[in-house]
């Protein structure tokens, strides 16, 4: 039982941590791509830190829907990023001179030729 309360507590306090430095970063980062990489990676480590600290302590039938939870996060965090960046970039809320490869200008310029020449 003591082992199960100390592994608890570290995957807790670990991601607890995680969650922190995410929280940090969103507050510290200058521009939109940085701040969606600290909003979404250590947070989502974070948080599967978390549901591993509560999947020792809490009975065994209840780790299918923290497995569920945890799928859910890893599979819906890299979609939001990649939404709300298009979106920052579209608005131009992102300075695209920082840029080093901007890979979507040149996939919308192909898109806008090849729709004012139909």
């Amino acid at each position: 039982m003591i082992v199960r309360d100390v592994l608890a507590a570290v995957f807790l306090l670990a991601g607890a941590l995680f969650c922190l430095i995410g929280a940090l970063g969103v507050l510290r980062f200058p521009d939109v791509p940085t701040r969606l990489q600290a909003a979404t990676k250590p947070q989502t480590v974070g948080l599967l830190l978390i549901l591993a600290g509560a999947a020792v302590r809490v009975k065994p039938e209840y780790a299918a829907g923290i497995t569920l939870v945890a799928i859910f996060q890893v599979m819906t965090a890299p979609v939001l990023a990649q939404l709300f960046g298009r979106a920052a970039y579209r608005t131009s809320a992102i300075d695209r001179s920082t840029l080093t490869v901007d890979e979507l200008d040149e996939r919308l310029r192909a898109e806008q030729r090849g729709s004012g020449t139909d």
